[in-house]
Formats: structure tokens, C-alpha cells, sequence
């Protein structure tokens, strides 16, 4: 009897323990997509809730940091632009909080997974994750996810925010896929059993409204199909390999009848009143690959990565449209199709132990690969200018769960004929971050 009692009241403190840790802490991050289905991971955390075939995990991290930029007032994909009067910034980059369930069936193999993820910050709540997985129970080999998630493209787009290694993604990932994540569903290969000949291979195949979650809602009915087909590390020594090849075949409906499109090294304007209801493209391939390099301090590290494509956006940004694009009167405005193209390289160094990590970071974004330097003048705006990026720093792994990261952002774009890019922006941007993560 003693015994019963001594159990429920465990419970009981487990639970009110649970309550807690969802009201009281703000934090968490994503995890790489590769390892979401990989059970061994659900195992680490604060706090995990264990019975015979059910987890459930709470998961979280903050990142508090100071900034200083070289001018007042700097536009900025470092975390956002600076205010007019600003130059330095304390801020909440980061704050995440993740639940994780899964369930597993009698022979330790995932069956259902389940994930929410929110970010607090400063600037307020927003949902990041709110989606659910199920497993094929015959073959173990496929899982169908639904809800809001990231998106199956690339390897930067899907590495966490609180595994990477310079403050944020880059440039084109940002203004190509803003927040990462989109609404929709996805069919997955992944064999669940490693001794499988094809647990290597891991295979996307996804639909996504498009605009991702700084829409409201879808604004068309045409729908983003997005594909990955990655393998994921493999040794071949001494090295150790991983990489991808991602495709996303979608675009946005044409409200209006004008849409440019680059000839002959200027925009011609399309105004066929034909064009109303046609789809606009959004056409992305990509390429990436890691390499790891054994050494006796850790392993060294090279990233690159590759995307081109054909990009439909307004006259003023080359961001993905996420509403109708329009004046401030209403009226509808005209697209604008580029081609672009752009690329990533990182390398890392552990020095002296593991914990102790040097990087460098170079990155260049192209929104208008058909046009270039002083050929930008009239007709052009700061959506087809290229800006390049060298970043430098250092993370210290002071313990598991906090990070010291100092970095450095040399941005650079080309110099031009068109006001305010006649020369290099004074942009650089100087980052000093805490990561406290459990």
C-alpha cells in the first residue's frame, strides 16, 4: 500500500513538474531533419517522461546577445536592420521552447511523433513547429508529417538555429525561405532499421502553400512541390561525407497583367492581359555537401553549398512574396522574374579541445544574375544589387548547455550606378551571443 501511494504521488510531482516547465520556460530549437526520426536523440534533455512505449520531452535554449554595426541605422540580415539612431543593440535573438512526443511500438521503432516549438521574444510569441509524423507499422521504410514545419530543401534552411555555427543563416536563405518553415505535407524514405542496405539514403517529397509563415493564409491555390534526396555520413577514409540535391518547383498566381522579366540586360515589360491568373515562377536547385576530416582535437569541417534558379518578386525586393504584392493605395503591383543564384562555404577548426572552435563563413547572393556592376542604373532598384559576406569567429562550448559565440560579419556589396550603392554600405556587424540551451 505504502508502495502505491509513494508511486502516485511521484506521479503527481512528475506531472505538476511538466506544468511547470511549460509556463515558466521560455526556449528551444529545431533539429536537424535528418535526425528527427533518430530515437537516440530523444533521450537527451532536461526533462524526459518515460513510459514502456510512450516519450515525452521538453527541450529549449535562449540566445541573449549584443551587437555593434559599423553605422547607425544598417540594414542588416544579422538579426535584423538597426534603428536610425542605433549603431549597438542588446536583444533576445532567440528564445524557443519544444515539446516532443513519440510513441513507439514493441520493437523500439517510432510509430507516431509528435512536435510543438514557439519562439519568445522581445518582439512576441510566434509558433515555429506544430506538426505530427507517422510511421509505415509494415515496412518500416516511409513516414507521412503534416502541419508546419521546415521545408525539405537544402541543408542550411534545415540546420537548428541553435546547432549552427555563425549567428544566422545567410542572405539568400533568408530572402528565399524567411522562417524556414511552411504549411503543408510530406512523404518521406527513410528506413528505420540500420542494418537496412538503404539506411543511408533519405528521400523528401513535399507540398507547401508558399509563402510560408509570415502569411496568414495562402494567397493561390497553386501549391510549392519541394524534393530532397540526401545521404547522410558516410565514411570514406578518412573522411567523412554527406550531401544532397534539392529541387522546389512551385510560384505564386499573377494578380496583375504587368510582369517584367529580364532581356538583353534590362527589364521588358509583359502587360498581355492574358497573363492575369497565369503562375509566376518560383524554380530553385540546389546542391550541397559536408565533409569531416578526423583530427586529434576533433574534426575539421567543410560545408558548401549551391542554389540557382528563378526567382518572382516585386521591383524593390527579391524576397518571396508572402501577400498579393501591391501599393499603399491597393493598387495591384506588377512582378518582377530573375534569375539568381548563390552559394555558402564554411570552414571549422577545433583548436586545442573540442570545445574551442574557430570558423570562417563565406556566402554571396546574386538576385540578378543577368545583370551586373555599373550596368545596375536606371531601371534597377537594390533588389538586383549582389552582396557577399565573410564571416570569422569563435564559439567556446563552455559546457553542454552554454555557448559563447563572438563573430564578425564583413559585408560587402558591388558598387553600382544606382543611389545608395554607388559604393560599399557601411554594414558590417559585430556579434557577441550566449546560448543557454537544456
Amino acid at each position: 500500500m505504502i508502495f502505491f501511494f509513494k508511486k502516485r504521488a511521484e506521479r503527481l510531482v512528475t506531472i505538476g513538474f511538466v506544468f511547470l516547465l511549460c509556463f515558466a520556460q521560455p526556449s528551444k530549437a529545431q533539429l536537424i531533419m535528418d535526425n528527427l526520426t533518430d530515437t537516440t536523440l530523444f533521450q537527451s534533455g532536461l526533462f524526459s517522461f518515460y513510459e514502456k512505449f510512450n516519450r515525452l520531452r521538453f527541450s529549449g535554449y535562449i540566445q541573449p546577445q549584443f551587437q555593434v554595426a559599423q553605422s547607425k541605422g544598417a540594414p542588416s540580415f544579422i538579426g535584423g536592420d538597426f534603428p536610425a539612431a542605433v549603431n549597438n543593440r542588446f536583444s533576445l535573438r532567440r528564445g524557443r521552447l519544444r515539446l516532443d512526443y513519440s510513441h513507439f511500438n514493441k520493437e523500439g521503432l517510432p510509430s507516431v511523433f509528435f512536435v510543438f516549438q514557439f519562439d519568445g521574444t522581445e518582439r512576441g510569441f510566434f509558433t515555429r513547429d506544430f506538426w505530427g509524423r507517422v510511421y509505415d507499422p509494415k515496412w518500416h521504410l516511409f513516414n507521412l508529417t503534416a502541419g508546419i514545419f521546415p521545408r525539405p530543401f537544402g541543408f542550411e534552411i534545415n540546420l537548428g538555429s541553435n546547432d549552427r555555427e555563425s549567428p544566422e543563416r545567410g542572405r539568400m536563405s533568408q530572402l528565399l525561405m524567411r522562417t524556414e518553415r511552411d504549411i503543408g505535407a510530406m512523404v518521406s524514405f527513410q528506413p528505420q532499421r540500420k542494418d537496412h542496405p538503404l539506411s543511408k539514403i533519405k528521400a523528401d517529397l513535399g507540398v507547401f502553400n508558399g509563402q510560408g509563415l509570415n502569411a496568414s493564409s495562402d494567397i493561390d491555390s497553386h501549391k510549392d512541390v519541394i524534393g530532397r534526396v540526401s545521404i547522410k555520413q558516410a565514411k570514406l577514409s578518412p573522411f567523412l561525407i554527406s550531401g544532397g540535391a534539392s529541387i522546389l518547383y512551385g510560384g505564386m498566381e499573377q494578380f496583375t497583367n504587368e510582369v517584367y522579366r529580364m532581356e538583353k540586360g534590362t527589364f521588358r515589360l509583359d502587360d498581355n492581359p492574358a497573363n492575369v491568373g497565369k503562375i509566376a515562377p518560383r524554380h530553385y536547385y540546389g546542391a550541397d555537401l559536408q565533409i569531416q576530416i578526423p583530427t586529434r582535437v576533433g574534426n575539421t569541417e567543410l560545408r558548401a553549398e549551391y542554389i540557382t534558379g528563378t526567382q518572382t518578386s516585386t521591383r524593390t525586393s527579391s524576397e518571396s512574396p508572402y501577400g498579393i504584392p501591391s501599393f499603399n493605395g491597393g493598387t495591384l503591383a506588377p512582378l518582377f522574374v530573375r534569375p539568381f543564384n548563390g552559394a555558402y562555404f564554411y570552414f571549422l577548426q577545433p583548436i586545442f579541445t573540442e570545445r574551442h572552435q574557430l570558423g570562417v563563413k563565406y556566402d554571396w547572393y546574386d538576385p540578378n544574375t543577368a545583370v551586373a556592376g555599373q550596368s545596375l542604373g536606371e531601371g534597377f532598384t537594390g533588389a538586383d544589387v549582389t552582396f557577399r559576406t565573410l564571416g570569422m569567429g569563435y564559439n567556446y562550448y563552455i559546457n553542454d548547455n552554454l555557448r559563447l559565440m563572438l563573430w564578425y560579419d564583413r559585408v560587402k556589396n558591388e558598387e553600382t550606378r544606382l543611389p545608395g550603392y554607388t559604393q560599399d554600405l557601411d554594414d558590417d556587424v559585430f556579434t557577441c551571443r550566449l546560448q543557454f540551451r537544456f
